[in-house]
């Protein structure tokens, strides 16, 4: 599982400025979800080959009770820090420590979460005495850092991850024969009430997941296993499935790290939309986190039998509309409670798991490469002509196709498509993302051209 940071302080000290600085983005991966104030979003972050999530609140009023916007922001906040390994609390070195401050680090030490203090806006001021009062906060060192800047934010990154247990290995680096003998992991993702316990049930054969809502969440990361037609799985939480005893229990309560994390430690990931509701903000957002991550998909649309013909029609043209970068995933129409059209959903996510894993020999990457370049040439980019000359794999789970030649930074957009169109279709990748890689050969002559 990704290891967790979140930002928490006071508005306007610049955690968002930090946020953007860890995820070297301007906007969070997944924001505004319903319930969800939007001054809190997630992102991902790398840091020497370490990844990351960054949880971005609002300003924490831990008392806050005479506005409502302040009252949600403080549970939002403590809801992130609740989900958080280790918790940033950001300062305002110019500024200096106010009776908030203080507020906010006794509210962090009821929590009991491990805690940095992160003195923001102290360009010029890392061994000022100005920084000395921030100790009262009895949280220990107090790291100066310059978010607008990023001074002292890789330092005080590094920090927070040596707080944290080491990174478990990745598939890429187990064997073959390991990979081959290890369960596909399967995570079921959607909104709140989009079913997901109700399907994980009807797989299971048992009423072993039951749905309820309670106060608060967990992230331990519970997997269910289930072996079919000879196949292991194992079925990722993402719903807060809770082992008691033999009893199941499941809290569907929407919890936007616990998605983000089975994501990331899934090899197929089922994305399940309420047909009610149609392809909703959080739906799209939770399908561009799966592409981002990679993770071969199978979307199901649940509660079909709910709608009448018109009502589907609309929600087909929906998914086009919304989900146009997800036409790679099979899309199935199913009903959960009533037990229709679920024995189709295991064949794709058995051939969208085979297609992540899928092996492309060198040999018949590159005549397919220099087929579809006589089929169609790359267009002329003002002088240069992209000349694409042999390719190779380059990694699985997803797929990487790496392409060399010359002049390949100028290669298009659409002549990309074309080609991922070629390579799909010649590999039958149904149901997992493909990336293409240009390596562009170095000119042997470009250095003596430019000292002539």
């Amino acid at each position: 599982m990704k290891p967790v940071l979140a930002l928490v302080g006071r508005p306007n000290v610049g955690k968002s400025t930090l946020f953007n600085r860890l995820t070297g983005t301007r906007d969070a991966i997944v924001a505004d979800y319903a319930g969800l104030t939007r001054d809190r979003h997630y992102g991902s972050g790398k840091q020497s080959g370490r990844e990351f999530i960054v949880i971005d609140t609002g300003g924490f009023e831990p008392d806050a009770a005479a506005h409502d916007i302040y009252r949600e922001m403080a549970k939002q906040t403590r809801q992130a820090i609740a989900e958080a390994d280790v918790v940033i609390f950001v300062l305002d070195a110019r500024e200096g420590l106010s009776v908030q401050d203080h507020d906010i680090a006794n509210e962090l030490r009821r929590l009991g979460k491990p805690c940095l203090l992160a003195a923001n806006k102290a360009e010029g001021m890392k061994d000022s005495s100005r920084l000395a009062e921030f100790y009262e906060l009895g949280f220990g060192d107090v790291h100066a850092v310059s978010s607008a800047h990023g001074q002292g934010v890789r330092a005080l990154l590094e920090l927070a991850l040596d707080m944290l247990p080491p990174a478990e290995p990745e598939d890429e680096a187990l064997s073959e024969e390991d990979l081959a003998q290890r369960p596909i992991r399967l995570a079921v993702a959607g909104r709140p009430n989009a079913g997901k316990s109700t399907l994980i049930n009807a797989w299971l054969g048992e009423e072993r997941l039951v749905a309820f809502d309670m106060p608060g969440t967990t992230r331990d990361a519970i997997t269910v296993p289930l072996e079919r037609n000879g196949q292991k799985f194992e079925l990722i939480d993402t719903a807060g499935l809770r082992r008691k005893g033999k009893v199941f229990e499941a809290i569907e309560k929407f919890s936007v790290v616990k998605t983000l994390q089975a994501i990331e430690s899934a090899n197929v990931v089922l994305l399940l939309i309420d047909a009610t509701q149609g392809v909703t903000d959080q739906d799209a957002h939770i399908a561009g986190f799966i592409l981002e991550a990679g993770r071969a998909v199978v979307i199901a649309v649940n509660k079909w039998d709910a709608l009448d013909a018109y009502q589907r029609e609309q929600l087909q043209g929906q998914i086009e509309n919304r989900l146009p970068f997800m036409k790679f995933a099979a899309l199935h129409f199913i009903s959960a409670k009533k037990r229709l059209g679920l024995a189709p959903l295991w064949q794709s996510i058995t051939q969208a798991h085979k297609a992540a894993m899928r092996k492309m020999p060198t040999p018949l990457l590159t005549r397919l490469l220099l087929e579809s370049v006589q089929f169609q040439a790359p267009k002329k980019s003002g002088m240069f002509r992209p000349k694409l000359r042999y390719a190779h794999q380059g990694g699985m789970n997803p797929p990487l196709i790496v392409i060399h030649g010359n002049s390949l930074e100028h290669v298009s957009d659409s002549y990309r498509r074309f080609l991922e169109a070629r390579f799909r279709k010649e590999f039958d990748l149904v149901g997992t993302p493909l990336r293409i890689e240009f390596k562009t050969s170095e000119n042997p002559y470009a250095d003596k051209k430019s000292s002539s």
